[in-house]
């Protein structure tokens, strides 16, 4: 089970003035509880751990056993939280050079939809040339544009390549139960489907279909990741007390820190495995609280490589930042450092430690160093990168995020601003249907 601890903010905000928040943070998860709150048509992912079937996961499954044995090569398709939950898990959970070995457990796992880069979706419809290879198309409406070019152009390569027959065998289709243009081709080409709950945002949507499916694709054990997802929807609880929920904590510290000038929070982690997870807790909390003129700005750093790069900046710039730091307590390999005879290096002392033990005491001394330079330090511990600790660490943050947002008086489940950049593009695009648009838009440039 994953722990908290903030003992490492107090200086920077008192014991006292946490507690305080007490009786908010009880309104607050009664509130989502009670469909209460702001964007209550949103709350699925509430107790979504504890109300998956298993006959669900055997569905996923089973789904994800057709492409592992009929693809070299699975594209995933998505954009935002239709894609980051999956590469988080997926990322944390692989050997860092997989897609080198010669000889491979299962697929190679790529993602696409994410972006417009031509010359990324060129070198991989390259690559896929001769290939045997599957989509997993995941978008709720089937019209967001990066995913949807991005689809357009796989469907076609995989039917030219595979034939209608076998397309149809190896794309899948997560998308809303009966609305949409995804919905429609999947309907109409009979792709395997799932959907993606009404009540589910993107950024929270990691342990549906969205996130399970990839995740299974890629040969990782989706009970034991909604297990440990609902052993901290427990540990989360409403009765259980303020001073022992790390979710309730989690959100009052930084509710409070916010208070006190502190606008940015940089998530950190020791081990690069998780740099795609920070990419995930971007998206959930910039999305969820960035709103009315509000939020903390969520940064995020890989130590120790970023130690070395704005690790000056965090040392002694402004004081406007906090830390949020995950720590892995055990590895998933062991390896010690070797005796040199000429020692020219100066490490002979390190020699016959495991490497993790120099990075803990890194990471150990870097908290000491930004505390001491006025910056205050949460940590978050978890067991292992395993599929039950990730699990739980994903539902803790999401679980956090609720509640914070309310504290913060902002919808954290809508996200009205993401539209902005998307009517512009339209109208230079001179999309049907936004002719106003593009003239007044053209009148500007």
């Amino acid at each position: 089970m994953i722990s908290l601890n903030i003992e490492k903010t107090f200086g920077f905000v008192s014991k006292e003035s946490i507690s305080a928040y007490e009786a908010q943070v009880k309104a607050a998860q009664e509130a989502l509880e009670n469909g209460t709150c702001k964007g209550n048509d949103f709350l699925g992912w509430l107790h979504l751990p504890s109300s998956i079937t298993p006959e669900h996961l055997a569905d996923l499954k089973a789904t994800a056993q057709v492409l592992r044995d009929n693809c070299e090569v699975v594209v995933v398709a998505g954009i935002g939280g239709s894609y980051l939950g999956a590469r988080a898990v997926i990322e944390a959970m692989s050997n860092s050079f997989a897609w080198l070995q010669e000889k491979k457990n299962g697929p190679v796992i790529l993602f696409a939809g994410h972006n417009i880069g031509e010359d990324y979706l060129y070198e991989l419809t390259e690559y896929l040339k001769g290939k045997k290879f599957g989509v997993i198309n995941i978008s709720k409406s089937g019209t967001t544009t990066e995913t949807a070019l991005a689809f357009r152009l796989l469907k076609k390569q995989c039917e030219d390549q595979l034939g209608k027959e076998m397309a149809k065998k190896v794309i899948v289709a997560i998308t809303d139960a009966k609305k949409g243009a995804a919905r429609v081709t999947a309907d109409r080409e009979g792709y395997k489907s799932f959907i993606i709950p009404d009540n589910v945002g993107g950024r929270f949507s990691v342990l549906t279909p969205v996130g399970l499916l990839p995740i299974a694709v890629a040969g990782f054990d989706i009970e034991k990741l909604v297990a440990g997802a609902a052993a901290m929807e427990k540990a989360c609880g409403l009765n259980v007390p303020f001073a022992e929920n790390p979710a309730a904590l989690y959100a009052a510290t930084r509710n409070e820190l916010y208070k006190n000038g502190k606008k940015i929070e940089i998530l950190v982690n020791f081990n690069p495995k998780l740099h795609y997870f920070n990419e995930w807790w971007k998206q959930l909390y910039g999305e969820s609280e960035g709103k009315d003129g509000k939020g903390i700005f969520p940064a995020a750093v890989d130590f120790s490589t970023d130690l070395h790069s704005i690790g000056q900046w965090i040392q002694e710039g402004e004081r406007t930042i906090y830390e949020t730091v995950i720590s892995v307590e055990k590895t998933q390999h062991q390896l010690t450092v070797p005796t040199d005879e000429a020692n020219l290096d100066g490490l002979n002392f390190l020699a016959g430690k495991h490497v993790d033990e120099v990075n803990k005491m890194a990471e150990l001394g870097t908290q000491l160093a930004h505390v001491d330079g006025g910056v205050p330090n949460m940590r978050v511990v978890l067991p292992a990168l395993d599929e039950e600790s990730i699990g739980g660490l994903m539902y803790f943050f999401e679980k956090a995020c609720g509640i914070s947002g309310i504290l913060l008086g902002v919808n954290p489940f809508n996200q009205p601003g993401v539209e902005a950049y998307k009517k512009n593009m339209f109208a230079l695009l001179n999309k049907p249907g936004y002719e106003e648009e593009s003239k007044a838009i053209r009148a500007r440039l």
